[in-house]
């Protein structure tokens, strides 16, 4: 069940990240967050995610606005995403899916007939007093990334 609703505050979180760094959302606030999960680092689907954020992250930060990536990945999985795609943003290390299970996630999924748990493609906009201010699941890739730089702008601007 998920921990955060729409208008409410996101609880505190702390993982490590790319770039030999933690990130805690209380040293963001201040500035706007889009947080966005992805199932495994270098697939077609979360490369193409990925390459899309990084392509528009002058626009994000244009907006006030951060990029950080999630997945269950390992940090030296997440470490090697990061860098061959040149992704200017951390990607978080979710091993233990804490962060997963905060935002709620983590899906049953038909993996080639048998069901797994995996993560659910989702993005989530955090404003800078760190609200949830809106959220997409079920992501479907082509599209998105434009999608969420609009919201973000569209808030920047409230």
């Amino acid at each position: 069940m998920s921990t955060i609703d729409i208008d409410q505050p996101v609880a505190d979180f702390e993982l490590p990240a790319t770039g030999e760094r933690t990130i805690a959302l209380r040293d963001l606030r201040g500035q706007q967050v889009v947080l966005f999960f992805y199932p495994k680092a270098n697939t077609p689907g979360c490369t193409q995610e990925g390459q899309d954020f990084r392509d528009l992250n002058a626009q994000f930060l244009d907006a006030d606005t951060v990029i950080l990536g999630a997945s269950r990945d390992g940090l030296k999985a997440q470490e090697n995403f990061a860098a061959k795609y040149d992704f200017p943003f951390p990607l978080l290390s979710d091993k233990d899916e804490t962060l997963c299970r905060q935002f709620d996630v983590i899906r049953e999924k038909n993996m080639y007939g048998r069901k797994v748990m995996g993560v659910e493609r989702s993005t989530f906009l955090i404003d800078r007093d760190g609200v949830l201010r809106r959220e997409w699941r079920g992501v479907k890739v082509k599209g998105h990334a434009d999608e969420v730089l609009a919201a973000a702008i569209e808030l920047a601007d409230a």
